[in-house]
């Protein structure tokens, strides 16, 4: 096995369960707000997609479209989400976000957002550095 092979998996056996504990802390930020994780990716998804529609959303979000449809269902019920007649196909609903939806998501960014400087405050300037410098690596990492 080459030199690469043992660093890539040493670094990300290393690296995952750091990511994992991290991301798990700041999910625990949104149940403060009092809404799940899964809302919260629901949300964002409908965001940066406005009108998509509850199948298309299933899809992506790999559930199936009843189970998707009764997600909706809730976040519709809590005013977080609008069910909107498709303009150019009337028998088509998309999904928006309603102004509460979009306030819950910024309360939700915040809250996630103090958390991690909270936490970056405590390192050396050095180690801030280093952070900094690997974030467009990291961000790389993403599907």
């Amino acid at each position: 096995m080459n030199q690469t092979k043992l660093d890539t998996l040493g670094i990300a056996d290393r690296l995952r369960p750091i990511l994992l504990q991290v991301g798990r802390e700041l999910r625990r930020e949104a149940r403060e707000v009092g809404v799940s994780p899964e809302q919260v990716a629901l949300l964002v998804a409908i965001k940066y997609s406005p009108g998509i529609g509850v199948r298309e959303l299933a899809g992506r979000e790999r559930v199936s479209p009843p189970a998707m449809s009764n997600h909706v269902d809730r976040l519709e019920r809590d005013g977080l989400v609008a069910r909107t007649p498709s303009e150019a196909d009337k028998r088509r609903v998309g999904l928006t976000l309603t102004d509460e939806g979009q306030r819950l998501l910024r309360r939700v960014r915040s809250r996630r957002t103090a958390w991690l400087a909270q936490r970056l405050g405590d390192l050396t300037p050095d180690e801030l550095a280093a952070i900094d410098a690997a974030i467009e690596p990291l961000s790389r990492l993403r599907p």
